[in-house]
């Protein structure tokens, strides 16, 4: 099979869409030697802060020397991305070799009548496949949607199951209300690992708590109240929390100080499960995180930032920082989102803080037209201007910026790999970070 050849099996394959449900899944690795039975994971579910986590926890076990598998989704640039080993994603050859075999696996369900797996089902048992091949230490898994019924859960050798910050997302799939979706997102938790979570509404906390009671599993809530001495910065922010004294991250965002606290929370619970980490190590492997499309700065004159703040409680973290960094500063939105998202909230959420809004149209099937989306956020703000394109928009917001206004790109993560691509490129109205120089190739990716 040649790369070519991946691409077009793994658009093909998309027709079978999304079904939750681990027996597909359960199935399909079975026939691939069950690959998950040999690896130990930390499990991570919850609505916003997924992806943070588990850069701040890879990172760090990668830097304490353990070779660290990451799985994560969606992905920003490249599709393969989503399947990494040290920082690095999977090879070309690799990816085709390892999907060959998952595809062989999937075909013979099919011709034994079973229902043909998910492209996600695909995905994570392609990963599985790789991280058993590489013979990885420990994985950090990120869930796709949900907990319970996610494929990822077929997994059995948790080590560490860590709840983010749990919100209203998906509401067709995870339930309603809080409570329910806590329920699906702590289905990850299992005899045997202990779960970490970050701060949560009551209802949810009340549903952590009792299944982790249920399963006789330790239970550590990250505290960010005792959160002190915090220097907050666009690229680098320092903090103390506990014993751990002035600890710097290269992420920014006001929220990233708590999720690296909850990544501390983590490499603590694995220390006691095997994984000791020196704290040389652990400042190293904090200030070499990176993740992309999670407030990045792509350019400073103007300042161009992407986020993905696509569901509520993302918008809200967003709107955060847009106040503690940038008062008093004039703002410029692009803003492109999926239309099964909450919109309304979205919007509502950010909209004040922005003196001209400019829509797009994510480049994936569920993507809320570019019009559509400027006539919902009409009802809220004035100035608002609908793009026929990413290269337009992005021109549009450097001509209406000057050196002092900030840029920020944000909604789905669909169209931000091309959108960073795109400002890479024009290199910025008045040149481009040196940090954010380089490739950022867009091929096939999911509609996430």
């Amino acid at each position: 099979m040649t790369y070519k050849e991946a691409e077009e099996y793994l658009e093909k394959i998309q027709c079978y869409g999304s079904v939750p449900g681990l027996e597909s899944i359960r199935e399909l690795c079975e026939r691939l030697g069950t690959p998950q039975a040999s690896l130990k994971f930390v499990h991570i579910a919850g609505t916003n802060g997924k992806g943070s986590v588990l850069a701040f926890v890879s990172t760090i076990l990668k830097t304490a020397g353990y070779r660290t598998g990451r799985y994560i989704s969606p992905v920003i640039s490249e599709y393969r991305e989503r399947i990494q080993v040290n920082g690095h994603i999977i090879s070309k050859a690799d990816f085709c070799l390892c999907l060959e075999r998952v595809k062989k696996a999937a075909d013979s369900m099919a011709e034994a009548g079973l229902p043909h797996p998910t492209p996600f089902e695909i995905d994570t048992a392609m990963a599985f496949c790789y991280f058993q091949v590489k013979k990885c230490d420990i994985v950090v898994l990120e869930t796709g949607m949900g907990g319970t019924l996610d494929a990822t859960n077929i997994v059995e050798n948790t080590l560490a199951a860590v709840i983010t910050p749990i919100s209203m997302d998906h509401p067709d799939f995870l339930g309603k209300t809080i409570t329910r979706i806590a329920e699906n997102k702590a289905g990850i938790i299992k005899r045997g690992c202990t779960v970490i979570s970050g701060p949560q509404t009551q209802d949810a906390q009340k549903v952590i708590a009792e299944k982790s009671l249920q399963t006789s599993c330790p239970l550590v809530w990250a505290e960010p109240e005792k959160i002190s001495k915090v220097k907050y910065g666009i690229e680098k922010q320092r903090f103390t929390y506990g014993a751990y004294q002035d600890m710097e991250i290269g992420l920014a965002g006001k929220h990233q100080v708590e999720n690296a606290v909850l990544a501390l929370q983590v490499i603590d619970v694995l220390a006691l499960k095997g994984y000791p980490v020196s704290e040389m190590k652990l400042r190293r492997g904090f200030a070499e995180t990176v993740w992309q499309g999670r407030f990045q700065v792509l350019a400073k004159k103007p300042l161009f930032i992407a986020d993905g703040a696509h569901n509520e409680g993302a918008a809200e973290k967003l709107a955060e920082s847009l106040r503690f960094y940038f008062t008093n500063r004039r703002i410029i939105y692009i803003m492109g989102i999926l239309r099964d998202k909450d919109y309304d909230k979205i919007i509502q959420c950010t909209y004040k803080y922005a003196q001209q809004i400019i829509t797009v149209t994510p480049p994936v099937p569920r993507g809320m037209p570019a019009y559509e989306l400027a006539r919902e956020v009409q009802k809220y703000h004035q100035s608002v201007t609908c793009a026929d394109s990413l290269e337009e928009a992005v021109e549009l917001a450097e001509l209406l910026a000057d050196k002092d206004t900030v840029i920020v790109a944000f909604g789905s993560l669909s169209y931000l790999g091309a959108l960073i691509k795109i400002v890479e490129i024009h290199g910025g109205k008045h040149g481009r970070s040196e940090k954010n120089r380089g490739s950022s190739k867009t091929t096939f990716r999911r509609d996430r």
